[in-house]
């Protein structure tokens, strides 16, 4: 009489727990260098968009040309939405390095001079307060995504149903200005920027999560989070401009 063939009648074979937990702890290993390198040239995204801010801010000279050369801002804002659309559709030129690192400085350079520009037409006083503001809700949220047991990263539709709201309520605003008008508008980017800045940062960090973006795009997860601070920055900059005037 033949032994029973555990293969031959679909009987899954037994698992290794040794094995298991060694593919478990390399895992992690792997998503936390991932999540280390995406922090990492996150802040150096952060400190060029400062240094570019601070130069528009404290040196009168560069104000003045920017301003007399309206251009260049114009140059810039086509050159970054070509670098965007490259970096976000190209997963091949995303994954290249250097080509990736290379891109991502001139996209992180062209975004930096067209914020300096823009929080050059503010005072210097009010910036400041809506960077200080913006650094504690990125803080407070970026700990949020990571000890929370709700699970953010099946928003992905919902959040970009609201951004195309936003946009057009924006082009409303262009035609019923007003105070309140901006306030609202201002209030609703910055909560749909602050429930980006939690999608994207559980979207990293993977685990438990539905959805997560594969280590190899360490490149496309620093440009998600570095847009969302961006965006989520100028949104509370709108706000501390109509609380003061």
């Amino acid at each position: 009489m033949m032994a029973a063939n555990d293969g031959e009648y679909g009987i899954p074979d037994q698992k290794d727990p040794l094995s298991a937990f060694e593919n478990a702890f390399s895992e992690k290993v792997i998503r936390m260098g991932f999540i280390r390198k995406v922090y990492g040239i996150l802040m150096v995204q952060l400190a060029i968009t400062a240094g570019f801010i601070c130069l528009f801010l404290y040196v009168p000279k560069v104000q003045k040309f920017t301003a007399s050369h309206i251009e260049l801002f114009w140059i810039a804002f086509v050159l970054m939405l070509i670098v965007m659309i490259v970096l976000a559709c190209c997963d091949k030129v995303r994954r290249n390095y250097p080509t990736n690192i290379v891109l991502l400085i001139i996209f992180t350079v062209l975004e930096s001079f067209m914020l300096g520009c823009a929080a050059g037409g503010y005072e210097a006083d009010e910036v400041m307060i809506a960077v200080g503001i913006c650094a504690v809700v990125t803080l407070g949220l970026t700990v949020f995504a990571f000890q929370t047991k709700w699970d953010f990263t099946m928003c992905g539709g919902f959040l970009l149903v609201a951004v195309l709201i936003l946009i057009c309520f924006g082009f409303i605003c262009i035609f019923i200005p007003g105070r309140v008008v901006n306030v609202v508008y201002a209030s609703l980017g910055a909560l749909i920027f602050s429930l980006y800045i939690v999608y994207d940062t559980q979207l990293m960090t993977g685990g438990k999560h539905k959805y997560s973006i594969s280590p190899e795009e360490y490149i496309f997860a620093a440009l998600n989070l570095y847009l969302d601070i961006v965006n989520l920055f100028l949104f509370i900059l709108q706000l501390v401009n109509a609380a003061r005037s």
